[in-house]
């Protein structure tokens, strides 16, 4: 792979989107870092390779693994129903319902953000403040006595509510609190030391403030998104704990063979080249998976970071609401040329 060319793609992507944040692309035997702008605007702390970013649903994958590794130990099984996994009610919900399409987002079950009604997520947070969402359990008023969207199976809805179903179900299997699980059997164990889900209001040294362009006017997002994050997303790691993350993953380190290999299987589709398998999509070009990778988008943050069968790793983490797809689509665009 010729590392000169993504490298001049990232430095010129990056000037010219304004991309505020840290990039990591490289493989075992190669690495290239390149930084841009402020962590801290109003201090003029710049952003660094060990900058510590908000994620989004980046993080879905840490819930996914942590549910494998319930099944992997035999508490659950991926067949097993939601209404069997929790003591909350859901009156209005197919009883029918299981963990396998609570991963997939093929359940059917109305979510709290619906992107085909709203756009505005922060608008979630005028009736119910961001700062009583502490928990997964906090978010069930949003979405708890709505109705089915769709039969379960039937086909695939991103649906951030299925995956705070799914932080319950961790927690009521567990008997942890989910944000504690993920920590000690998902990030301690890899050795994603500089990651974790911290609160707005107590972020710890080296995070970056995560930033909205509001008519030329930067504003942080700590207004903006719930004050805790949890299993639909809202964790913090760096470019670096990602590379680990995924190494980790993929030498089988988190789950056993079949269990990885499990979570990488495409199980949905959203169109002809994008699938889903479990917390995780899949680049497929002529038949063929091209990459795994993670997204996420909130107030104030956008990232993406992807693994390509080639071995080659590029982690882009944000703190503005720049998208990073862009950036991400271009070092696509160059590795396929190299396939």
């Amino acid at each position: 792979m010729n590392f000169s060319i993504i490298e001049k793609i990232i430095e010129e992507k990056g000037k010219t989107s304004h991309f505020s944040g840290s990039i990591l692309f490289g493989n075992q035997e190669q690495e290239y870092t390149k930084v841009y702008d402020y962590a801290n605007r109003s201090d003029g702390i710049k952003n660094t390779v060990n900058t510590k970013f908000g994620i989004a649903s980046g993080c879905k994958i840490f819930t996914a693994v942590a549910i494998c590794q319930l099944v992997q130990e035999g508490k659950i099984s991926l067949d097993s129903l939601l209404k069997e996994c929790v003591d909350f009610e859901f009156p209005n919900f197919d009883p029918n319902i299981t963990i396998h399409q609570l991963l997939t987002h093929s359940s059917g079950i109305p979510d709290y953000f619906d992107e085909e009604v709203m756009n505005d997520f922060e608008g979630l947070w005028r009736e119910k403040p961001m700062y009583h969402v502490r928990a997964p359990k906090d978010f069930l008023p949003l979405f708890q006595y709505n109705h089915m969207k769709f039969k379960p199976g039937e086909q695939f809805l991103y649906n951030n509510a299925g995956y705070i179903l799914l932080g319950l179900v961790v927690e009521k299997i567990s008997g942890m609190e989910f944000t504690t699980y993920v920590e000690n059997n998902i990030f301690r164990k890899c050795g994603m030391h500089e990651s974790g889900y911290y609160r707005m209001d107590q972020l710890p040294a080296g995070t970056a403030l995560g930033y909205i362009d509001d008519d030329q006017c930067w504003r942080t997002n700590i207004y903006s998104v719930p004050i805790n994050g949890g299993p639909d997303g809202g964790a913090f790691t760096t470019v670096k704990d990602m590379k680990i993350f995924w190494n980790a993953l993929l030498e089988s380190n988190l789950l056993n063979t079949h269990y990885t290999k499990l979570l990488l299987t495409p199980h949905a589709q959203e169109n002809e080249f994008i699938h889903y398998g479990y917390g995780v999509w899949i680049l497929k070009i002529n038949n063929e998976i091209f990459k795994y990778f993670v997204m996420g988008s909130d107030p104030g943050v956008s990232m993406q970071s992807s693994v390509y069968i080639n071995g080659l790793h590029a982690h882009i983490l944000g703190n503005t609401n720049v998208n990073t797809g862009e950036i991400a689509r271009k070092i696509d665009e160059e590795i396929y040329k190299e396939l």
